[in-house]
């Protein structure tokens, strides 16, 4: 068993971890990012494939980019949103090869 004196890491980078996962448990924020894995989208565009507010999304956005998971950059007027970070992704699709294994 592992006490905080003995864990291999530093007890911040729990934290981060923690901090990652409480940001990625919104199902509205993995949707989006499951939406920015397949191409760059503005806002307006996750919205309405979301069938939802933009303002709702912006405010997701602002969340994820805070985080480092999404950037932005500007194309004309549109802000357009991709992954910050493949690593993220991976580890989520890790988590859905992990359930669809535990539903066979």
């Amino acid at each position: 068993m592992y006490t905080s004196s003995t864990l291999p890491f530093k007890n911040e980078s729990l934290q981060e971890v923690s901090k990652l996962f409480k940001i990625i448990s919104d199902p509205t924020r993995l949707s989006i990012l499951f939406l920015l894995h397949k191409e760059e989208l503005s806002v307006g565009s996750i919205a309405q494939s979301m069938s939802m507010e933009q303002s709702a999304i912006s405010h997701q956005l602002k969340i994820l980019k805070t985080s480092r998971l999404v950037k932005a950059k500007r194309v004309g007027k549109n802000m357009i949103y991709s992954l910050d970070d493949l690593h993220v992704f991976s580890i989520l699709e890790q988590v859905l090869t992990h359930i669809e294994e535990q539903e066979k």
